[in-house]
């Protein structure tokens, strides 16, 4: 299975908490996949909300296609997200819990068809951000020392 990405989403693990993660596939006019094609697409301000019983992606900018001419889409529409029923209903018990949501990590293509990588995060206080940035410190000098010591 050859998985072409698109685009990632790279501040979400340093602002988020990722608890967990979930595929789910797209529903896209024939502009928005070729735009998508051609990577304009931003994921920093994406999120999904449940209207009703459906799950859909909000916020998700997909820039215009280079040869759409006037049969354009809008690029922030709100995109429908295609789950199993069971999947649909761990998430909605997921974001039920004050402080957590649901963000797009990464946005790619399997087997042709457009699918976003989906995960339940809460939110990182700055304490965190500092403690995680000590965290890869620390490793980093622990592997230069082992680096050090190995070397005759």
């Amino acid at each position: 299975m050859h998985k072409q990405v698109v685009a990632t989403h790279r501040k979400a693990r340093h602002e988020y908490h990722i608890l967990d993660t979930y595929e789910a596939g797209l529903v896209l006019t024939g502009t928005e996949v070729k735009a998508l094609r051609e990577h304009k697409v931003s994921l920093t301000e994406g999120y999904a909300r449940f209207e009703g019983a459906d799950l859909y992606m909000l916020s998700m900018n997909i820039g215009e296609y280079s040869h759409a001419g006037n049969a354009g889409h809008l690029g922030t529409r709100p995109r429908k997200l295609l789950l199993h029923r069971r999947e649909l209903s761990k998430l909605r018990k997921a974001v039920e819990i004050k402080g957590q949501t649901l963000i797009p990590l990464s946005l790619y293509f399997r087997s042709g068809w457009a699918k976003v990588e989906l995960a339940v995060v809460k939110g990182k206080q700055h304490r965190d951000k500092r403690r995680d940035i000590a965290d890869r410190e620390a490793k980093r000098q622990l592997d230069r020392l082992r680096k050090v010591r190995r070397t005759p």
